[in-house]
């Protein structure tokens, strides 16, 4: 995202997490997002753009500035653990000044929801995004090291062909070498082929393609006993595009096609009881999808999550 010239302040919301019957989905925050990153992300996204969709204030948005967050989502399916997205990390060297060599204590929120490293059994990137990967790896004793020792690490094998043959600038290339060759060379790193119908990865975990953004993004099914979730990864950067779906963001790799796929996962989710959780949404992050007014809106589901 673009430089600022301001650290993002640590996201201090309470634990939050929903129940799906026999899954559970927690929020494990990372950092909120600068005010300056909703306009350079989303730039038509105007104060007419939020006037028409007042329902997006106050959680989401002020007068006119679109609200984002980085976090990403652990969820439990039985003794497996898994792990989608991995944000932005500490200690990396970045060219935005709003991530740059930053510190926050987001492993122990992680080990406080239950998910402490040596537990996670798979991480799912949604795409290679330096937001998306941070995680992937902690410093130890001056190396990159995979932060999950004992986890497989999966992304998209289309998502990966593009980045091998592209010509990365020197921050792009700086993030593969501390987030995600690291992995590789570890032997932890996964491809997996996701044809138009899917790709289930554990019961209950299927990989959808999600292209536009990047070309090999994908969104993430979860299915529970009592209802389904999806995990958006960029396709739907903030709940104003669910009522502006034509509204792209200034890094997707392909504006049209994620047009499409937002378009596509929305018009399947809309008035159905699944929830969608918004990689980038801040607090209350999570809703159903409701046609309203010819597009849709999003009723905020903050936390449904009922065990201890």
């Amino acid at each position: 995202m673009t430089p600022t010239t301001a650290q993002p302040e640590t996201t201090a919301a309470a634990p939050t997490g929903w129940d799906l019957g026999d899954v559970v989905i927690h929020r494990i925050d990372e950092i909120a997002l600068p005010p300056q990153t909703g306009p350079w992300l989303l730039p038509g996204v105007t104060r007419e753009v939020i006037d028409e969709a007042p329902w997006l204030r106050p959680d989401f948005a002020d007068a006119d500035t679109p609200h984002l967050a980085s976090h990403t989502f652990a969820v439990e399916i039985g003794a497996l653990r898994i792990l989608v997205d991995t944000g932005i990390g500490n200690a990396k060297t970045r060219a935005n000044p709003a991530w740059n060599d930053l510190h926050t204590d987001y492993l122990q929120r992680l080990a406080a929801a239950g998910f402490p490293p040596e537990s996670v059994d798979l991480v799912i990137n949604t795409h290679l995004h330096t937001d998306h990967v941070g995680w992937n790896t902690r410093l130890s004793y001056g190396r990159w090291e995979p932060t999950f020792p004992r986890a497989r690490y999966l992304t998209s094998r289309t998502e990966w062909d593009y980045w091998a043959a592209a010509d990365m600038d020197d921050s792009r290339r700086q993030m593969f070498r501390d987030s995600v060759h690291p992995v590789r060379d570890s032997g932890r790193f996964d491809l997996a082929d996701v044809p138009e119908h899917g790709h289930e990865v554990a019961d209950g975990v299927r990989l959808i393609p999600a292209p536009g953004h990047t070309p090999g993004q994908v969104a993430v099914e979860i299915r529970g006993t009592d209802r389904s979730a999806l995990i958006t990864g960029d396709s739907i950067h903030h709940p104003v595009q669910l009522s502006h779906p034509h509204l792209t963001s200034c890094v997707d790799i392909d504006p049209d096609r994620a047009i499409r796929t937002r378009n596509q996962l929305l018009a399947g989710l809309a008035d159905t009881d699944a929830l969608l959780l918004g990689t980038h949404f801040p607090h209350p992050t999570a809703g159903v999808v409701r046609s309203h007014r010819g597009s849709y809106r999003l009723l905020a589901e903050p936390n449904t999550r009922t065990r201890p």
